[in-house]
């Protein structure tokens, strides 16, 4: 049988589901009695703009040369299918990857879940490899921990109607300890302490078995999800009693609302009506059989939780699944019982808790090293169900599987320690998925915008034969996620102009475009550097006050060359549009945000800044021509700096590889530039990540360290997609200036101005509150 016809035995596209099996270096495996839960490690090879330097003779003439190359990167692979066809899939798997590779030959497979002791004996049949059996218990766990410490909106509380439906909780690195509660055919409830100290503290037989056993006697489904979607069309008021219909209305002696159920199925037990099953609707019954269990399971999990002083409780297990009924009655038993003190917790791939322990486990045997971080990979993953849709996955996709993809990042990622309350810090400044207008407006304006970024593609790789094939690809793709995520915002988790453009680099990776604008950096960057000798020498020339106006005004002419601003690209293409064009079409002080005179104030004012951070933006003149010259100036004062870009590339951003060499052009010009280079006082740092934004929950290791090294004192966030887009409300420990041109007409009416309005903000340092200490 072929792999073709093996994907349509279950139907499961062979072109999205089991991808770069070929490359495939780890597999794990989690069985249920329901699903089983495929993890497979891959290396995938991408394409990359490498960066060469120039002979110094040549440097008049030329910054750096590009030429293009791959790359390897680790990817997981995550992927559900029902156990019911799971010979089936393992056929499928020893083709596509026993078979094809040599790497697995011989080797074993770590495999949970109460399928790996009922399929033993089938999977190294299958397969030809040893099965090694890992606790069900210490994977469930080691997997939650993964996902809550790596994927940023990965938990969220569930408000039914409510605005945003979907309460996203970014990333928290202080998870511990938490209340886990797994909602499979029975319930299990285990308290975690830490990474290694849980323990199974309750549970009861009474779970998503008995909603699914109970429903197939009592309706006409004839599968889980079907019994969901019947809950949701059902009013259980038909069959259960309700407190008014006992006292005529509240018992509000003991607190106990009318509409609250005093007793689940009782009114079949007193119905005058034929006492057999077709005298209620298939869908009441279904809707009060759910509300039954879930009540149950949510006081249970809230007694445990009152009894072991535990603040968070998160659900999971194949009773949830997303399921917005499911997560519904389950926030409502738990805000009930809790009286609002506690809500309940739900995990975007809580499916994969034990797949991904597994997975790991075999990781810590093989002495890989998995403590990188690990970012979803949203051209190879599912999101979310719509909550129109009672069907996990819509009606328009399979039922038979969902997909998550995780790309190992380069290092370790860490909070930025300046920020003033890293636990609550969120990095964007508009929530799409509450704000419907901006949702609207900035969901046309990608969409709108998905023509350029495809001619851009096509042009950095001219010389590529199916450059334009390629391009297409990402036009329909990108197409569909942003129809996706108009039918439903929260499916990828929030919903911002940064995910927005973090989707489409990564489908543009995907596709072998990983840097369209390499060479047209390159053009900027050559002609910037031809300016900067003359630039600097007016800057000397200067007063100190005019200095200062002359320095801000060059940061926000240079920040003008923004290829990810529409209007100003209709600008950069017309001739004769250069760094003065640029700085003629700044508004007039007062700026929209005007903070200029307090930021010279601080200038004078002693101490100096012991260390400046600058996270720039642009190439060319945006970096050369803005950002050195301020550097420069610090530098002359007596401050450290470092210079902070992105480590992969994105739009027109400068990238860490072009700036080590763009800093040796500079410093050839500059002799301050120069000494503090030589010197170690100019630090060139990458922030570990490739984003026009800027999310400071997550930047380098590195970073992090040297910034608490050097005590730095002052942050400097430069342009929309670091000060604007994300950052307008962060807040700091230390001293912070945003500075940005803003650049998209509708955002500047948004912020009461006009298109390029310039933003001045500088923020003294704060005090940590004594609340934020706690």
């Amino acid at each position: 049988m072929t792999a073709k016809s093996y994907a349509r035995s279950i139907e499961l596209p062979t072109e999205t589901l089991f991808r770069n099996l070929k490359n495939a270096k780890q597999f794990a495996i989690d069985i249920g009695g329901s699903l089983a839960k495929l993890a497979y490690c891959s290396t995938i090879q991408r394409r990359t703009s490498m960066v060469f330097d120039e002979p110094e003779q040549d440097s008049s003439e030329h910054v750096y040369n590009i030429s293009e190359t791959e790359e390897s990167i680790l990817r997981l692979h995550f992927i559900k299918f029902e156990t019911k066809y799971i010979e089936t899939c393992l056929d499928f798997i020893k083709i596509n990857l026993i078979e094809s590779t040599e790497f697995m030959k011989d080797k074993y497979i770590k495999a949970t879940g109460g399928g790996a002791h009922k399929y033993t004996d089938l999977i190294s049949s299958k397969l030809g490899v040893q099965v090694d059996k890992e606790d069900e218990m210490e994977c469930l766990i080691t997997g939650c921990n993964f996902l809550l410490k790596n994927i940023p909106d990965e938990a969220f509380i569930y408000q039914r109607h409510g605005n945003p439906e979907y309460k996203f909780q970014g990333v928290n690195h202080n998870i511990f300890p938490y209340l886990l509660v797994n909602i499979g055919s029975g319930v299990s409830l285990i308290k975690v302490e830490s990474e290694n100290k849980y323990e199974r503290i309750g549970g009861t037989s009474t779970g998503g078995g008995t909603f699914w056993g109970l429903g197939s006697l009592l309706t006409k489904a004839k599968s889980f999800d079907e019994l969901v979607e019947l809950a949701e069309q059902g009013d259980h008021r038909s069959v259960d009693m309700l407190v008014k219909d006992i006292y005529g209305g509240a018992y509000a002696t003991i607190g106990l609302p009318g509409d609250i159920i005093a007793s689940s199925f009782a009114k079949a037990a007193r119905s005058t009506k034929d006492k057999n099953k077709s005298s209620f609707k298939d869908e009441d019954v279904a809707k009060s059989l759910l509300l039954s269990i879930s009540n149950d399971i949510g006081q249970i999990a809230y007694l445990q939780a009152k009894i072991h002083n535990l603040k968070k409780i998160y659900f999971g297990g194949y009773f949830i699944r997303g399921h917005p009924m499911t997560m519904h009655t389950i926030t409502y038993a738990i805000n009930f019982w809790s009286k609002g003190e506690i809500q309940a917790l739900f995990l975007r791939h809580e499916g994969y808790l034990g797949a991904i322990g597994a997975f790991l486990k075999g990781a810590n045997d093989s002495k890989d090293d998995h403590s990188f971080v690990w970012g979803e990979h949203f051209a190879g993953s599912s999101g979310l169900a719509s909550p129109k849709c009672s069907g996990f996955f819509g009606k328009t996709r399979s039922s038979t599987f969902d997909m998550l993809e995780l790309d190992r990042l380069d290092k370790p990622l860490l909070p930025c320690p300046l920020l003033l309350d890293a636990q609550n810090y969120l990095p964007d400044t508009v929530d799409l998925t509450q704000d419907e207008e901006a949702r609207e407006y900035w969901l046309q304006c990608f969409t709108n915008g998905v023509d350029k970024t495809k001619q851009q593609a096509i042009k950095s790789q001219a010389q590529s034969s199916d450059a334009e094939k390629r391009a297409e690809k990402f036009v329909i793709r990108y197409l569909d996620r942003l129809k996706v995520l108009k039918e439903n915002p929260y499916c990828y988790g929030s919903l911002t102009v940064r995910s927005l453009l973090d989707t489409s680099s990564q489908y543009l990776s995907e596709l072998h475009f990983t840097d369209p604008y390499s060479q047209q950096k390159q053009f900027e960057n050559e002609q910037a550097v031809k300016l900067l000798s003359n630039h600097l020498r007016d800057l000397e020339k200067l007063e100190w006050p005019d200095r200062q106006l002359e320095l801000a005004q060059g940061i926000l002419a240079g920040n003008m060359f923004d290829w990810g601003a529409k209007e100003v690209c209709k600008l950069m293409e017309s001739p004769g549009f250069g760094f003065k064009e640029a700085r003629s079409r700044l508004q007039a002080r007062p700026w929209l945000f005007d903070d200029f005179d307090e930021w010279c104030i601080r200038l004078k004012t002693h101490p100096i800044h012991k260390c400046a951070v600058i996270f720039c933006d642009n190439s060319g003149a945006d970096i050369i021509l803005g950002i050195f010259p301020l550097a420069q100036e610090l530098l002359a004062n007596g401050t450290k700096v470092i210079l902070c870009v992105n480590s992969r590339p994105a739009l027109n951003d400068v990238i860490f590889s072009e700036l080590l060499i763009l800093v040796k052009k500079v410093a050839a010009i500059s002799s301050e530039i120069n000494s503090a280079l030589n010197e170690g006082r100019l630090q060139v740092m990458e922030n570990g990540q490739g984003s026009p934004c800027l999310d400071l929950r997550l930047i380098d290791n590195d970073l992090v360290n040297m910034m608490v090294k050097e005590n730095a004192d002052l942050i400097i966030l430069e342009g929309m997609g670091r000060a604007v887009h994300t950052n307008f409300h962060a807040r700091f420990t230390c001293d912070v200036l945003k500075v940005a041109v803003i650049k998209n007409k509708w955002l500047a009416n948004r912020l009461g101005g006009d298109m390029f309005n310039v933003m001045f903000k500088f923020e003294k340092a704060r005090q940590v509150s004594l609340v934020t200490k706690q």
